[in-house]
């Protein structure tokens, strides 16, 4: 059988595979999933060089299915090779039986593709349109710092070419030369309720990527040689410097008429409909394969041997004063008072140096984040990413670089982190180990103003302190460093965990609190005093704050204890404990809006059972600029005099 013949006849046989799975499921997207099967079948029966037995080795080839919905054509190819699939280390093959349980509870074959559910052929969870190709970019990255000569190709729909996050990603290919990424937009025309914008027709698109600076071809997605042309041509020149795209014509529900056009997006047909379809596809098959001669130009091939994890840098790990010196810095510890984001980059350079997977990303606030401490080091700087201000693809690049075991630290302005919460958490569904690293957090940034300031980001980030991902650890640890030493020492311990952090840093010098000897670990607080009438819980900035009003109110004779709550989840038992000494009474002081570390002491309150009075103190208006922080703390209502009378108020006192 020809290279036409075969494909024609594979491509079929997997279109009717995903009619009849996603009729037994009753849902799925069959026809999305047959406008591609053409372009599947010969990227995963002849162009990528993988093993199907093992489908995450390290040097094979990578398809990033960004069009998650299409991931039936993908499951039929895979049960035709005998992909293995397993959530563990054990890896066995996909049945065409386990195709007939897909979407169900216990299947490892979910709607979208979800690679810790136990189809590790994918590196990401996709679906959520627009990120496929940044987690290629992401994966494009790490095969070029480990030298591998691995090809990723990404499918992306051509409705969902209108998200912006794709032209994050198409400037980041560009800009980092990354020609061994491939884009291949699936032009079927039609998007979910209508046909697409004609600002996604192929002859758009092409002006498009060439315009960014990459080649295009566009071909029809369903001519066997029109495909292996173009994906020929990708792989002669996928070690250049010029990324490419393949803009692809095809047809929804191709080879099926009676299951063409709108009306069908995600609505697999049933009973006589279903009949129908899968007679047109017989006589599709029939009419494109008995013409053509036979050769044996089909054929899998291998990846590279893998040489195996580089090796740690090794030597013992710099305190927090060491590096300080180390940096010409001395004079600045003797003076007491850092930034918990200067701190971070001190930390980040030293980590950089004794973990070779550590990968830094920033966006163009390398200066402000201090992530210019590993960008500016000559042996660092091969790892440093700079993903200009795009921060939806920072994320989704930083997704891809996890699944090719890079640590990533990401950092930019926490307020700007809240474009890519989608991003953050299709990250932590895909199992990704990444540490985000957001700066000028809450109002202490005082005079830029709320536009600069992250309000929401605590009860956003603590919303995922409540679940269990699929490591076995909280779906992220959230902490807020209150000095210099915290910072330091939070950094080294998110690289120790596998899993997704959020660390919130902030802009103002101020005083050390704690010195070399304190541990931080994630999932502790510190005590820092004890309380019989009051026990006041803050964190990050607000720790400083804190301490001002426990003078006031020792002053007026009220005996307050102060807790740096630094990392959610917490140590509940133990804080319920500390509650309890001091009288049953509990003040949270936050610099953010509601819904943070007041409502997780709050629950953690009401859930023991037991007689608290909680209060909070947070943000509750929207700031404006300030000159000092001393004025916007008293703008909002949390210097130190309103969070001592609010003490006060609580123990009965009338005046501080």
């Amino acid at each position: 059988m020809s290279f036409e013949a075969f494909v024609h006849a594979k491509a079929i046989q997997l279109d009717r595979t995903c009619l009849e799975m996603c009729a037994e499921a009753g849902s799925g997207h069959p026809t999305s999933a047959m406008s591609i099967g053409h372009i599947v079948t010969v990227l995963m029966y002849n162009a990528m060089r993988w093993s199907p037995e093992q489908p995450r080795y390290p040097t094979s080839d990578r398809l990033v299915l960004s069009e998650g919905h299409a991931v039936p054509i993908v499951y039929a190819a895979a049960a035709d090779l005998g992909v293995g699939i397993g959530k563990g280390a054990e890896r066995t093959p996909l049945t065409h039986e386990q195709l007939a349980g897909l979407r169900e509870s216990d299947s490892m074959l979910d709607g979208h593709p979800n690679p810790m559910e136990g189809f590790p052929f994918f590196d990401a969870a996709t679906g959520s349109l627009g990120q496929g190709l940044s987690v290629a970019a992401g994966l494009g990255v790490a095969a070029r710092l480990d030298e591998m000569d691995k090809r990723i190709y990404c499918i992306c729909g051509d409705g969902e070419v209108r998200e912006g996050q794709i032209w994050e990603a198409v400037d980041f290919l560009v800009d980092h030369k990354l020609g061994n990424v491939l884009t291949i937009v699936n032009c079927n025309g039609l998007g979910q309720a209508d046909q697409v914008s004609d600002q996604q027709s192929p002859e758009v698109l092409q002006k498009k990527f060439e315009a960014a600076g990459m080649r295009c071809m566009v071909i029809d997605g369903h001519d066997p040689a029109a495909i292996k042309e173009a994906i020929d041509t990708f792989a002669a020149e996928s070690a250049g410097d010029v990324p490419m795209a393949v803009v692809a014509r095809t047809v929804k529900g191709w080879g099926a008429p009676c299951i063409q056009g709108p009306g069908w997006h995600g609505k697999p047909p049933v009973g006589e409909r279903l009949e129908k379809a899968l007679e047109e596809l017989a006589a599709a098959r029939i009419s494109l394969t008995s013409t053509l001669t036979a050769d044996d130009s089909m054929a899998i091939y291998p990846p590279a041997e893998y040489a195996g994890d580089p090796e740690p840098g090794g030597g013992e790990i710099p305190t927090l004063n060491q590096a300080m010196e180390s940096l010409d810095m001395g004079m600045v510890l003797r003076g007491g008072k850092l930034a918990t984001r200067k701190a971070y980059g001190i930390a980040l350079r030293v980590l950089g140096k004794v973990e070779p997977r550590i990968v830094c990303l920033d966006a163009d606030v390398r200066n402000s984040t201090f992530a210019d401490n590993f960008a500016n080091d000559k042996e660092l700087a091969e790892r440093f990413v700079e993903c200009k201000i795009a921060e939806q693809n920072i994320v989704s690049a930083a997704v891809g670089l996890s699944a090719a075991n890079k640590i990533p630290y990401c950092s930019s302005f926490a307020k700007f982190l809240t474009r890519a919460y989608d991003q953050i958490e299709m990250g932590i569904y895909s199992g990704a180990n990444i540490k985000y690293v957001g700066s000028h957090a809450g109002i202490s940034l005082a005079a830029d103003g709320p536009s600069q300031m992250a309000l929401p980001d605590v009860s956003w980030f603590r919303s995922f302190t409540s679940m269990t991902d699929h490591h076995g650890g909280p779906g992220c640890y959230l902490l807020q460093p209150a000095d210099a030493y915290a910072a330091y020492g939070l950094t080294m311990a998110m690289a120790e965990h596998v899993g997704t952090c959020y660390m919130r840093t902030f802009r103002p010098d101020v005083e050390f609190i704690y010195d070399e000897s304190t541990v931080f670990n994630l999932g502790n607080f510190e005590v820092l005093t004890e309380g019989r009438d009051l026990l006041i819980v803050s964190a990050g900035y607000m720790v400083h704050e804190c301490n001002k009003a426990l003078q006031d109110l020792d002053n007026a004779g009220i005996d307050a204890g102060l807790v740096d709550l630094y990392s959610i989840p917490f140590n509940q038992e133990h804080l319920l404990d500390l509650i309890n000494q001091a009288g049953g009474n509990v003040l949270v002081v936050e610099d953010n809006f509601g819904g943070g570390i007041g409502a997780a002491v709050a629950e953690a309150c009401c859930a023991s059972g037991d007689g608290f009075n909680v209060q909070q103190l947070h943000v509750r208006r929207i700031p404006k600029s300030a000159r000092s922080e001393d004025e916007i703390l008293k703008q909002c209502g949390l210097d130190h005099i309103s969070i001592a009378r609010k003490a006060a108020e609580m123990v009965g006192v009338l005046s501080v």
